[in-house]
């Protein structure tokens, strides 16, 4: 039985349909996985293996190399703050200190409410808005730490909730748009390319 939800499932299918070998779905699935759960939890690393023909140890070696991937929970909202030195410079671990405090948490910890995760970030990419913060991959641009009690009050009321979603959730809509190839000349170029592979390895050997 399935980990993922029906819709999740079927969105999963889809991606590694999409590839050629279907440990290359790896990422997208963790995220859908983490969309699901909020982290990356043990039953959808058994289940991401399984879609990808890996063992749970690959799918948890992947999602530990990256950082927007978490392997125990966080709250509903991640908040990181960034101390790269472009935000270092602005005042970010001054910032980061206030975010502790107004939170009541550790850095790296998730409050007692669950609501909140505060991280220490590297780069953001958002160095014209320094100290840049963002809450789940969301740039907020609360650069004061009055700006960022504001933001955090009206995240608790949920006044951000049309900007902010839940941990995991890259995006809302599904694109309908994009490249759009029928399944048979996927398929047939598939075939040709193998065909290929094999006719160079006859040739070297």
């Amino acid at each position: 039985m399935s980990h993922l939800r029906v819709d999740l499932r079927q969105r999963a299918e889809e991606l590694v349909a999409l590839y050629p070998r279907p440990r290359s779905a790896m990422l997208p699935l963790l995220h859908l996985v983490q969309e699901q759960d909020g982290y990356v939890s043990p039953e959808g690393i058994d289940e991401v293996a399984e879609l990808t023909g890996t063992t749970p140890a690959d799918v948890r070696g992947t999602a530990s190399f990256y950082d927007m991937f978490h392997l125990e929970p966080v709250g509903r909202y991640v908040v990181g703050v960034c101390t790269n030195i472009a935000c270092l410079l602005a005042g970010g671990e001054e910032l980061l200190a206030h975010a502790s405090r107004r939170l009541d948490c550790a850095v790296g910890s998730t409050t007692d409410d669950g609501l909140f995760t505060l991280e220490e970030t590297e780069c953001l990419a958002d160095c014209g808005h320094a100290p840049c913060v963002t809450v789940n991959h969301r740039y907020v641009r609360t650069t004061t730490p009055e700006a960022f009690d504001a933001m955090i009050d009206e995240v608790r009321q949920g006044r951000r909730d049309h900007e902010i979603p839940d941990h995991g959730t890259l995006v809302r809509v599904r694109r309908n748009g994009g490249l759009r190839v029928p399944d048979e000349v996927i398929a047939a170029e598939r075939a040709a390319a193998k065909a290929a592979r094999a006719r160079r390895l006859e040739g070297a050997g």
